[in-house]
């Protein structure tokens, strides 16, 4: 009697568990548009074990939640792996494929502005070459917000990124290899005026 007590809340927390973790994951995905704050973008790279995660904690919650002389206990949790697994390991080889890993190279706050920082990453995974970029990451955590400025790939040796500085509060300057420079300027939020593209996409 006393473990049959238990299960209910065990299956009750395992639930909840499921729900956070679920919404961490979708939370995640969702992450990525310009604007968007930091501690989302950095759920990205753990969404597919957030999801095998959510996933074991609502199988567990259906096996003690559900009497064991119920016939919906085991097909209902074997459904869920079935269904679950397969869309997770997809997910995990779509991540792995196509999923660009970033590394920060350097960051550099604005001059004068502790909560504006330039951030410069090599971006690396996929089909793609190897990108250098340049983000504006503004606020503090965990309202922290990024905003791509510009990315250049060096597809040629005079398209790759030479220097990133800050000319102004409200400015960057971007020099490539070949000597072309890029201005772009910030408004009161951090968005840029432009999003520079090297070589620029016709």
């Amino acid at each position: 009697m006393p473990v049959t007590r238990r299960r209910g809340p065990t299956a009750f927390l395992l639930l909840a568990l499921a729900l956070v973790l679920g919404a961490g994951a979708v939370a995640g995905l969702a992450a990525g548009g310009e604007g968007a704050l930091v501690l989302l973008l950095g759920l990205r790279a753990y969404v597919v074990a957030l999801g095998w995660l959510a996933l074991a904690a609502l199988t567990g919650a259906v096996l003690l939640g559900l009497p064991s002389r119920s016939s919906l206990r085991i097909p209902l949790a074997t459904g869920l792996l079935v269904i679950g697994a397969p869309i997770l390991l997809v997910g995990g080889w779509v991540s792995g494929a196509f999923g660009d890993d970033e590394q920060e190279l350097r960051t550099e706050p604005a001059p004068g502005r502790a909560d504006r920082r330039l951030v410069v990453v090599d971006v690396t995974g996929g089909f793609l070459d190897p990108t250098r970029c340049v983000h504006v990451r503004q606020g503090t955590p965990p309202w922290e917000r990024r905003w791509s400025v510009g990315c250049f790939n060096a597809d040629a040796e005079e398209n790759a990124l030479a220097e990133a500085v800050w000319t102004a509060p409200d400015r960057i300057r971007m020099t490539t290899e070949g000597g072309a420079v890029h201005t772009v300027t910030l408004d009161a939020h951090g968005r840029p005026d432009r999003i520079v593209s090297v070589p620029e996409l016709r």
